[in-house]
């Protein structure tokens, strides 16, 4: 079966993508994501941008709200970059548990956004505990197992995982997903 081909871009400078964020992890899972996706590189750069949601946002419409939110705060801050990339990560409760997602928001110079969410995963009793307390996710990590500082690297996923899947990684798949109707823009 053939697919079709990737979007041949012209420009010969590299596209700047601005990140709504300073975490590193959130930083280098777009920039791998974008690169994985179009096959060249591009210049990524990450701002303060705020989510205009709670620090540990409950639910799938915060979350999403967040993102979206971080990009176009992004893109009020940069408004020359090429993309802007929200990366907002939520937790939410079924009747199995707590489980952490996130969801990713992308929107381009040329009025074109799309979004999507990466798999979730069920936390820890002790974890949901601290959260249900009004302990951000990062820090109860950090707290319930011994970490420093664990959501600017693996993050939640990565610890649970024992690093088979860490925040790159996990992020950086839903970044690639979220980029769909860009890579195809004759179907969207």
């Amino acid at each position: 079966m053939k697919y079709p081909k990737r979007e041949n871009f012209q420009a010969s400078e590299k596209q700047l993508i601005i990140v709504g964020s300073k975490n590193p992890v959130k930083i280098n899972c777009t920039e791998t994501a974008f690169s994985e996706a179009f096959s060249r590189s591009f210049l990524v750069n990450g701002v303060n941008a705020s989510s205009g949601v709670s620090d540990q946002p409950f639910g799938s419409e915060e979350t999403f709200q967040g993102a979206k939110n971080r990009a176009q705060n992004a893109k009020k801050t940069f408004p020359e970059a090429d993309f802007w990339v929200g990366i907002e990560g939520g937790i939410e409760e079924d009747e199995y548990g707590m489980f952490a997602f996130a969801w990713i928001y992308i929107e381009n110079g040329k009025n074109m956004s799309s979004q999507s969410k990466t798999g979730t995963f069920y936390l820890p009793e002790k974890v949901r505990k601290l959260v249900k307390n009004g302990m951000e996710l990062g820090e109860a990590d950090d707290l319930v197992f011994e970490k420093e500082n664990s959501k600017q690297k693996g993050g939640s996923v990565g610890i649970l995982t024992h690093g088979v899947v860490d925040r790159k990684a996990y992020y950086s798949q839903a970044i690639i997903l979220a980029l769909i109707p860009f890579l195809n823009k004759n179907l969207f």
